[in-house]
């Protein structure tokens, strides 16, 4: 009987091809199982750290933590007057303005504030969390804005100069602030006559405040209401430092 030679290598070609196969159709499969898995995961941390973080809120003042800072950082895509874009609109910002950016956390609105004044006005970032100012300078660097000032204190303490700024912005910060009149009582101090304090308030922060209060806490320093935009569910208010020239009532 003669020899007979067998290939190794070419009788296991088949056997690979068909393992092959089975990987191909059974892997995008399997991908998305775990990607739908993850995405759920995610999701369900999401959901359990905003409701842990808003039933804590809503027993305290508690700014939010520097490492939920991405829950802040990024515009509400159900309301309009919480974006950045819309809230500097409003502000009707122009060159050589001064503009305290109150709480201004990982610094949303920071960056466009900065480039609003450009290139002769400052923005001033004031934060109660080292971290949230770290966050916000990155940001700034990043953007080549080399016109914000960064301080770390909190409203009330009386550390703002007096008649120093053009603007303020007060965004889904008031009711984090333990002690509201005291905080209201400096940025009126702070804010030159004629400067418009701007708070943005949206029902989704854990602190919200209801546009009777805000209002209610501003007339009580000397502002009155300059502009209403949105609705009682998410606003933009402004309110102006008076400055002698506001007619009798």
């Amino acid at each position: 009987m003669g020899k007979v030679e067998t290939n190794f290598e070419d009788n296991q070609k088949p056997v690979s091809n068909l393992l092959r196969s089975m990987m191909n159709s059974i892997a995008p499969q399997a991908l998305m199982a775990i990607s739908s898995t993850t995405i759920l995961l995610v999701l369900l941390v999401t959901s359990l750290v905003a409701i842990t973080w808003r039933l804590a809120s809503s027993r305290h003042s508690l700014p939010c933590p520097v490492w939920l800072r991405w829950l802040v950082e990024l515009d509400n895509p159900f309301t309009k007057t919480n974006r950045a874009k819309f809230i500097v609109e409003t502000l009707a910002l122009s060159n050589g303005m001064t503009v305290l950016d109150a709480g201004c956390g990982p610094g949303r609105l920071t960056v466009p504030l900065a480039k609003g004044v450009r290139p002769n006005g400052v923005v001033v970032a004031l934060d109660i969390q080292p971290g949230m100012l770290a966050r916000a300078k990155a940001k700034t660097e990043a953007a080549d804005c080399t016109n914000v000032d960064f301080v770390a204190s909190a409203l009330g303490d009386g550390k703002l100069p007096a008649n120093y700024f053009d603007r303020v912005v007060l965004v889904t910060v008031l009711g984090e602030i333990p002690d509201r009149v005291a905080a209201l009582d400096e940025l009126f101090r702070a804010l030159k006559p004629g400067g418009i304090l701007a708070v943005v308030e949206v029902i989704f922060d854990p602190h919200f405040q209801s546009r009777k209060v805000v209002t209610g806490l501003a007339a009580a320093t000397g502002l009155y209401e300059r502009a209403f935009f949105g609705h009682r569910l998410a606003y933009v208010i402004h309110f102006e430092k008076p400055n002698g020239s506001e007619p009798q009532l």
